[in-house]
């Protein structure tokens, strides 16, 4: 009854539980931390200005054309002044950040939602950021015919990822708007 396979099998669901119960507790001290200690979900520092949007068609698949007709495809060039130290504690690996602009769609009901730029932050060290000119990293187009005339906020969200515990996704409170451009025609040259 009491052979070496039945100890074995007793040791390792002794040590599952501990090592589950060890991950529970530390989940929840990184969450409590971060949510009452640091405040991580009311980040206010954060400052995006200077936003200069662009808009072009563009006459490729990789850019949304179809059917030989071109899609317009927007980029833009912005500041960012952002402290993101709240979010680090012993339990984060790394934070995921992204610069999404939002617009309501041609329906009542549809809102859009695209990501213009983002970075992996991998330390405290790292995590202010002072971006001067920063050009977007991604360049998007919609998926309705036209951007033109709609008005944009840009939020900067983010994305805990912790060495143990579940992804945690929030927002700072910081917001900016901008319009989306006419779309530049191309200048035909003039011919000799």
């Amino acid at each position: 009854m009491f052979n070496l396979v039945t100890r074995g099998q007793s040791l390792a669901n002794q040590t599952l539980t501990a090592s589950a119960i060890a991950a529970a507790l530390v989940a929840a001290l990184s969450l409590f931390q971060l949510y009452f200690i640091d405040h991580a979900w009311s980040i206010n520092s954060t400052q995006i200005s200077n936003v200069k949007a662009t808009a072009s068609l563009k006459n490729s698949f990789a850019y949304g054309a179809v059917g030989g007709k071109p899609k317009e495809n927007s980029k833009i060039q912005f500041d960012l002044d952002a402290d993101l130290t709240p979010l680090f504690n012993w339990n984060t690996k790394q934070i995921f950040v992204y610069l999404t602009a939002e617009y309501d769609g041609k329906t009542e009901r549809a809102s859009n939602r695209v990501t213009y730029w983002d970075k992996i932050i991998t330390s405290r060290e790292d995590a202010v950021l002072h971006l001067k000119n920063q050009r977007a990293k991604y360049s998007v187009w919609d998926v309705e015919r036209s951007f033109r005339g709609r008005n944009a906020t840009l939020r900067l969200e983010w994305n805990i990822q912790p060495w143990v515990g579940p992804l945690l996704y929030g927002s700072t409170t910081t917001e900016s708007t901008f319009r989306f451009p006419e779309v530049k025609k191309p200048t035909k040259k003039a011919s000799p």
